[in-house]
């Protein structure tokens, strides 16, 4: 076997981990200019090796066997860097970012549950169920994020799940038809019940992209709920310092943005995901400079809905 560790220093293992963040789409800024420089490097660790074992779980042309393979090896090359030995260039990197922060192996692990999850479950029966998935996966790297830059607090690990609960929940709303094609739906099916939909008529629906007013009715309810979570975590920003603050209105300030477009195309995901604008990014950036408290940012009191039995 061809040792890499002879093949890449820290630096060219660092780079490699860059090289994987820039290369991938992402409406929410992944290691942004914004941040301390200091900084990036271990936040593009931690994402290089999310995103690898994420493209393991969407490997299609595979059998679900081979996947979870590939997930089982990464999750063996893991263990072998926290006992100090790493050859691959992003367990390089890592290996460097876990020490030097004293980042514990656990959340990295439940990463690696949630993208296992992807392989073995297709549905989510209820909107707990898919908040215990949201809780592996994107409420992990938020409190990672927070890890690096010392935050260990646990008030702001709850406040940073709540945005990144939305997030995660924001990015399956606006991907219906693309996870549809993976075989995939993380709307619960408790809530496609609620509006009477119907789940044959959903999944047909979704593959002939056929609008109708269920299906707007649906995603309105979603589309509330996710944007109150983000206002659940609002106070976060406010709590960190300035070398992270920006960085957590930004990511705030664009999943706004996401579910606001949704509605601006009366809920019509299914032609297309929206995707922010040059003009969106540069409307984002000037919020995140001006506005400091976003707790109340355009905060409505919700109406009542016939659907609401609260």
């Amino acid at each position: 076997m061809v040792n890499l560790k002879q093949i890449y220093n820290l630096d060219e293992a660092f780079a490699y981990c860059a090289s994987i963040t820039e290369a991938h789409y992402e409406n929410f800024p992944v290691a942004s200019l914004f941040l301390p420089e200091e900084k990036r490097p271990y936040i593009q660790a931690i994402y290089a090796f999310s995103r690898i074992a994420d493209d393991f779980a969407d490997e299609f042309n595979l059998s679900q066997d081979e996947r979870l393979s590939k997930l089982n090896d990464w999750e063996e090359k893991l263990k072998q860097c926290y006992e100090g030995n790493a050859e691959h260039p992003i367990f390089i990197a890592l290996l460097e970012t876990v020490k030097k922060l004293d980042i514990p192996s656990e959340p990295l692990k439940d990463l690696l549950s949630a993208f296992k999850r992807d392989v073995i479950q297709k549905r989510y029966e209820t909107f707990d169920d898919l908040l215990s998935y949201c809780k592996c996966s994107a409420n992990t790297v938020g409190r990672l994020v927070l890890m690096i830059f010392n935050y260990r607090d646990e008030k702001l690990f709850e406040l940073s799940d709540f945005i990144c609960t939305a997030l995660q929940l924001t990015n399956f709303w606006q991907d219906i038809s693309v996870d549809i094609e993976k075989d995939r739906m993380y709307v619960p099916i408790e809530d496609i019940g609620r509006f009477d939909y119907g789940l044959d008529k959903w999944n047909n629906g979704i593959r002939l992209r056929r609008m109708d007013d269920g299906f707007r009715k649906l995603m309105k309810f979603e589309i509330e709920r996710t944007r109150e979570l983000f206002y659940k975590g609002a106070e976060l920003p406010s709590l960190v310092a300035k070398d992270l603050q920006l960085e957590l209105k930004l990511v705030w300030f664009g999943g706004m943005a996401i579910l606001k477009l949704i509605e601006k195309n009366n809920y019509d995901i299914l032609s297309k995901s929206p995707k922010l604008r040059a003009f969106d990014k540069f409307m984002i950036l000037l919020r995140g400079l001006l506005i400091n408290d976003l707790r109340y940012y355009k905060r409505k009191r919700p109406k009542k809905e016939p659907w609401d039995l609260t």
